[in-house]
This record gives structure tokens, sequence and C-alpha cells, in this order.
């Protein structure tokens, strides 16, 4: 069934013309690592991922982080606009070494968010391999909230098995992306970090085509809101204190 995926990404690749690997999941937006100015009045807030975190195939402001920031602003929490390290495609290694060429490592934040994975999973990595990797840049992230672990979050890896690009195959990838969940939700305890599953959230697009978008794989910004009620409360509680 993988094969079967890594199949049609490269059709998809030969198309567009793409000089992306063949086991990376597509892009379908020219979006960039970002690293964006913050204000002097606002709490400071990077995002650490993938195409998940970049919002690819969506409009910026839909993407999770702007969206979180935008409602921890109307929650009376005032949150810069994110600086966020992601790009589609990324694993975990992908995610370290962009860290540690990014400019920011001597910077910390008020609160990080995490989430990484999914391209470990399509790319047919180890789970062992991700737990140590996972491991690392979760330290990475806590190294960015100036050691609180109580304000690093981490969110679940969406089960991209349910919608039109796995092409029916969820009851293959749906199990994996759960084992690879395990793992990072397991270093995440281990550590003292928040952690957040949204997987469930992410499922709901089996039935619901409005949360997938125009790509038939990442999020709808209508998905990631979803994502934004969940996750907003929990930062704004921990960031009133």
């Amino acid at each position: 069934m993988i094969k079967q995926l890594q199949v049609v990404l490269v059709l998809l690749t030969t198309i567009s013309g793409c000089t992306k690997k063949a086991t990376t999941l597509p892009a379908t937006t020219d979006h960039k690592t970002s690293t964006i100015k913050m204000t002097t009045d606002s709490l400071t807030y990077l995002a650490l991922g993938d195409s998940y975190t970049i919002g690819e195939a969506v409009p910026q402001s839909q993407s999770f982080p702007y969206q979180l920031s935008s409602a921890l602003t109307l929650a009376s929490v005032p949150a810069a606009h994110p600086t966020i390290i992601a790009t589609t495609g990324w694993t975990t290694d992908n995610l370290i070494n962009a860290i540690a060429n990014s400019g920011v490592n001597n910077k910390k934040y008020d609160f990080v968010t995490l989430l990484i994975g999914v391209n470990d999973q399509f790319q047919g990595l180890s789970q062992n391999n991700y737990q140590v990797k996972f491991a690392q840049v979760l330290h990475a992230a806590i190294n960015f909230a100036n050691g609180d672990t109580t304000r690093v979050f981490v969110l679940s890896i969406p089960d991209y098995g349910v919608t039109p690009f796995a092409g029916g195959n969820d009851s293959v990838i749906g199990p994996q992306i759960d084992q690879f969940n395990i793992v990072n939700k397991a270093e995440s305890m281990k550590a003292g970090v928040h952690y957040l599953d949204i997987t469930g959230i992410s499922r709901q697009a089996a039935t619901d085509p409005s949360l997938i978008a125009p790509d038939g794989l990442h999020p709808s910004g209508k998905m990631y809101g979803l994502w934004i009620q969940k996750l907003e409360p929990l930062i704004a509680a921990r960031l009133k204190k």
C-alpha cells in the first residue's frame, strides 16, 4: 500500500516539475521557512514542524499558528505573529538541521508548539529512529522556552489516511500514525510538556470534506480552527498564570 502511495507521488512530482524526493508528502504552494519579527508588547511564539505547521495549501492566516496567535489575543493573551521553523516534507531530522541553521538558537520564546513526524512515517523511517530524533527536537523546543516545560505544547500527528490523497489506504496508514503518536506522547509525558491529541479531529475529515484543503491532503483552515478550539484554552490558561 505504501509503495502505491509512493508511485502516486512520483507521478505528481513528474507532472509538477518538483525537485523534492518522491518519498516526501507533496507540496502545493510555495511556502518558505519563515522567521517573523516579534513586537515588544506581545508574547513571543515559536512554532516548529512541517507542512501542518506552515499551513500547506491554505492562506497563511488560516494556518494553525496564525489562528492560535489571533485566538490568544482575542482571549486577552496578546500574542505576536509566530516565528515559524517549518517546511513541507520535513522529517524530524530535517527539523533538527533547520533549527541548527535557523539563526535563532540563542533566542527564548514565551511559548513553543511542536508537531512533527508524519514524514518519518511516510518515508518508512523506523519508530526507534523517530523516538531518538523526536526527543532531540523536543529538547530543543524546551530550550527555546527557556527550560520551562509548561510552556511547550506538542500536538499529535494528524491521520492523512482519511484524505483523498491516501487512496483508501486508511487501514494501513491510520495504525502506523497511531504507533508514531504513541512514541511522541510517551516522550512528551516523560519531558513534562503539554500534549494535545488532535488525531481524532483529523479523522473527522473521513465524513466531512470541508476539513480538507483543496490539495486533497492537508487540513483546511476549518480543521485548523477545530484544533485551536482545544489548543487556545490550554495555552491561555498557562500563560495567564
